[in-house]
């Protein structure tokens, strides 16, 4: 994968000025996965969630997948879980002052991928 500036292009193979820990592999490595933009954007769209909540909202995951995505997106500082001491345990999920700093970039991506998806139902193709 490469990435052109006006005056450079940073490839993120052999010539990456960032060899041994390359910035962008570190960020789509955090939201990567089939799961966690949903819930990213779940959590953005409704705002703090509970878990019963996120669960039906994202049709298809699994108890396993949506804890074990919830976990690595906590540890990773992408969000916030809150849990409250009561019969029974409730426990919300939040996006964090990080998270909402990747927001944008993840609406700019998503206008990207929708030009994308139209201009190859209109036949249009950018590929030799």
């Amino acid at each position: 994968m490469s990435v052109q500036n006006e005056k450079k292009t940073i490839s993120c193979k052999d010539k990456c000025p960032c060899r041994d820990e390359c910035p962008l592999e570190k960020a789509l490595n955090l939201i990567g996965g089939k799961w966690k933009i949903p819930i990213l954007c779940s959590l953005y769209q409704d705002g703090t969630t509970r878990y019963n909540a996120l669960r039906r909202k994202l049709k298809g995951i699994t108890n396993t997948m949506l804890a074990s995505s919830l976990r690595e997106l906590e540890s990773d500082g992408l969000i916030l879980r809150t849990q409250y001491m009561e019969m029974p345990v409730r426990v919300e999920y939040s996006l964090t002052k990080e998270c909402d700093d990747l927001m944008p970039i993840l609406e700019q991506l998503a206008g990207w991928g929708a030009k994308e998806r139209q201009g190859k139902t209109k036949g249009l193709s950018r590929h030799v």
